[in-house]
């Protein structure tokens, strides 16, 4: 049975590409070459912008622009959702029935929208599900 698709929100990028990240970029790098391996990998352009934006200005030790643009070029090898104005409609739909950020109710469309069975990621509820998308900390967060 193949490997189900994993959809990675921002700050797992994050972590995978910050040395200073400790024993979560440990984590992300491990699981970042996992999905690098199996083909498995999904996220979204919104997760793009925003590892963009993250890692130029507000890491650490910041990642040049070059490099990062570099960075986002290799990750549009996996499966990208773009996200859309429906998307947008149906996002504030999520947040208001969930009760969810707009950007993390956005991050579940996107994921649900590339067919993920898996959506990883520290700021939702590790086994809380959306159809057939289900969240899981791969940080060892609250469950």
């Amino acid at each position: 049975m193949p490997d189900p698709l994993t959809f990675v929100d921002t700050n797992v990028l994050l972590y995978a590409h910050d040395r200073d990240a400790g024993d979560r970029h440990d984590q992300a790098v491990r699981i970042v070459d996992q999905l690098w391996e199996h083909g498995t990998g999904a996220l979204s352009t919104q997760v793009l912008q925003e590892f963009y934006v993250n890692a130029t200005r507000k890491l650490a030790r910041t990642i040049g622009r070059a490099e990062a643009r570099d960075i986002v070029a290799d990750y549009a090898t996996w499966r990208v959702h773009q996200v859309s104005v429906r998307d947008v409609v149906d996002a504030s739909s999520l947040e208001e029935q969930h009760t969810l950020s707009f950007w993390d109710a956005l991050i579940v469309v996107a994921a649900r929208r590339t067919g993920a069975s898996i959506l990883l990621s520290e700021d939702l509820q590790t086994g809380r599900g959306f159809g057939a998308l289900t969240v899981a900390n791969p940080f060892g967060g609250p469950p």
